[in-house]
């Protein structure tokens, strides 16, 4: 249902229940996918606009969502109070992605019972579990998964449907309980209408479908077109939920990809700024925006202890270690890096084989607007906003309040109610 508000689209959802100073010797690592290039310059939405894309999350019943369905835009804020779901919602999306990208069950979901619905009464068999999905548009239009997990007795995938087109692709289910697999059934449009053959039940069989499908009928080559168009969208998610208390120290020198809580952000620091000097500049201007005092400029540089140091040159000769800094400014910092940076910069693992032109990479922020002051939060939402629009980069935020985001962007706002029937 729509209501009024400040940005292009909002939709509410219904309650929960219905200068680099290296040592001598030392160098910045690099990357095939530089700054420069993981932003996206020489490439942008227009050129490739059905780029894999997730355009909506399903949780049917999940922790305290149930029947929810969020429509994802370029840039999307989940907006509620605190116990409303957006954490739980970014959870869900962050699962499929690994899922997608072929991660155990076991690996996803180390506390499965967790996202079990409060309410949840077991079958007579004693079985409770949770369900969530995703929609993917992209070459081959809208492309529907639904995945249904068990978390008692025993953790395992136990049904799972891809569709496009109002015809199903792939259908799993459980058929023996006393085995780790599942009956899994494919399109063929051959000889023999469907395939079936057991899979596993410790891994989305999505993601294995490339493996089984030989694509010699025009079934298989769709079943594979879908599962490949849901993967390539699902695989290049970065979820990312900076921590002050982590970016503060000295760091030692590691991969140059920065880590979801931006423990690492002054070595990435001293890597981005040798990378793409106008990238780089365009990240200053950001910071200038955003933090407190003079900024000309600002730098990794390794210490004594070949430890690598995050500081503000406020360019008359005093530098600001990254210590020294209030919680708001090292998340903003943190988070103007990380939309102005790609895959080949944070820490994520996009999909070898597809060009980066015909990948989208999803950033997932909890607590986007956390600890921001009212300008911190429009020259964020401003970034994000701009960068969303050359197609190559979506974000799913969860903020707290919809207030003092910045008008007139094309930003989806999904709001969440704090009530819950779970």
């Amino acid at each position: 249902m729509a209501v009024p508000s400040s940005v292009s689209r909002a939709l509410s959802v219904p309650p929960q229940g219905c200068r680099g100073g290296a040592a001598p010797g030392l160098r910045p690592p690099s990357a095939e996918n530089s700054l420069g290039e993981s932003a996206g310059d020489s490439v942008s939405g227009e050129t490739y606009p059905d780029r894999p894309r997730v355009t909506e999350l399903r949780l049917s019943a999940f922790a305290g969502l149930r029947r929810a369905a969020l429509p994802l835009g370029a840039l999307t804020f989940l907006a509620g109070p605190s116990g409303s779901g957006k954490t739980t919602a970014l959870r869900a999306y962050e699962a499929l992605a690994r899922l997608g990208g072929g991660a155990e069950v076991g690996e996803v979901f180390p506390d499965p019972v967790a996202y079990v619905p409060e309410r949840a009464r077991p079958d007579a068999q004693r079985r409770r579990g949770f369900r969530i999905g995703c929609t993917v548009d992209g070459p081959e239009g809208p492309v529907r998964l639904d995945v249904a997990v068990q978390a008692e007795p025993e953790l395992r995938i136990v049904g799972e449907r891809l569709s496009a087109g109002g015809v199903v692709l792939l259908e799993t289910a459980l058929r023996d309980p006393s085995r780790p697999c599942v009956q899994a059934a494919w399109h063929t449009a051959g000889q023999s209408p469907v395939t079936r053959a057991p899979l596993p039940d410790d891994r989305l069989a999505t993601a294995l479908l490339p493996l089984r499908v030989a694509g010699k009928t025009d079934g298989q080559r769709r079943v594979l077109a879908a599962a490949e168009q849901m993967v390539v969208a699902l695989r290049s998610v970065y979820a990312c939920d900076p921590r002050p208390d982590r970016m503060r120290a000295p760091v030692p020198i590691g991969s140059g990809r920065l880590l979801g809580a931006c423990d690492n952000l002054a070595e990435v620091l001293w890597r981005t700024r040798a990378e793409c000097g106008r990238r780089h500049a365009q990240f200053v201007a950001a910071v200038r925006a955003g933090c407190a005092g003079a900024v000309a400029d600002v730098v990794g540089e390794v210490v004594g202890d070949g430890t690598v140091r995050g500081v503000l040159d406020r360019g008359d000769g005093v530098r600001t270690e990254l210590g020294r800094l209030g919680d708001g400014e090292l998340r903003y910092l943190a988070l103007a890096l990380v939309l102005l940076t790609g895959p080949g910069v944070l820490e994520v693992d996009p999909v070898g084989e597809v060009p980066a032109a015909l990948q989208t990479l999803g950033v997932l922020v909890d607590g986007f607007d956390r600890g921001l002051d009212p300008v911190q939060r429009r020259e964020l939402t401003g970034l994000a906003a701009r960068m969303c629009e050359r197609g190559h980069i979506r974000v799913v935020g969860a903020v707290s309040d919809v207030a003092g985001l910045a008008e007139g962007d094309s930003v989806t706002v999904v709001h969440l109610g704090r009530d819950r029937t779970s």
